[in-house]
């Protein structure tokens, strides 16, 4: 069974990252809720608060496939985290999947993993992806980088990840289980 880690923190998008949450787990796939602090609840940035899984610190990340970050203003946190970018950037060198979507494939950027790779993310913002190749699809998938564009785009976006750990026919028959297509 893979395993994902979702990061919150503060300010978090609900629906990039709750979408993403249950359709993985739809899909058998075990995607945890990591808090960037240690903090047992984080306050998204519509005031929804979510009771995480674990917290960044103390959590061993070695049986992990794959790192998640949702858009949304707690993307600058993110970004900050000289701890989640060596984390990235370790999944990356590993072979292992490091996905964003809205303004969070900027903390892509910032780490050092969009170079020359296809990335998408919220409009306006895609002189933010230093080095990448920036689309206006809304998905993009690039070898272990997937990401996305908002709000919209957040169904394609888990189910991208789906057909990536998994494979796409269980991702078109949960597109179709959830009256997607």
């Amino acid at each position: 069974m893979k395993k994902t880690a979702l990061i919150l923190t503060e300010g978090f998008e609900e629906v990039e990252a709750l979408t993403t949450v249950d359709l993985l787990r739809r899909a058998q796939i075990v995607c945890d809720t990591v808090s960037l602090e240690d903090t047992e609840t984080v306050r998204g940035s519509h005031g929804i608060t979510v009771q995480v899984d674990a917290a960044l610190t103390g959590t061993d990340f070695d049986s992990y496939d794959g790192i998640i970050l949702p858009g949304g203003p707690g993307h600058v946190r993110l970004a900050e985290s000289g701890a989640l970018l060596a984390l990235l950037k370790k999944f990356y060198a590993e072979g292992k999947l490091t996905a964003a979507i809205c303004a969070a494939p900027t903390v892509l950027a910032k780490a050092g993993l969009l170079e020359g790779k296809k990335a998408v993310c919220y409009p306006g913002m895609e002189g933010q992806l230093d080095g990448a190749d920036a689309g206006e699809e809304p998905v993009a998938v690039d070898g272990t980088v997937i990401t996305s564009r908002g709000v919209g785009t957040a169904i394609p976006f888990a189910l991208a990840l789906i057909a990536y750990l998994n494979d796409a026919v269980q991702a078109d028959s949960l597109a179709a289980e959830i009256v997607y297509r």
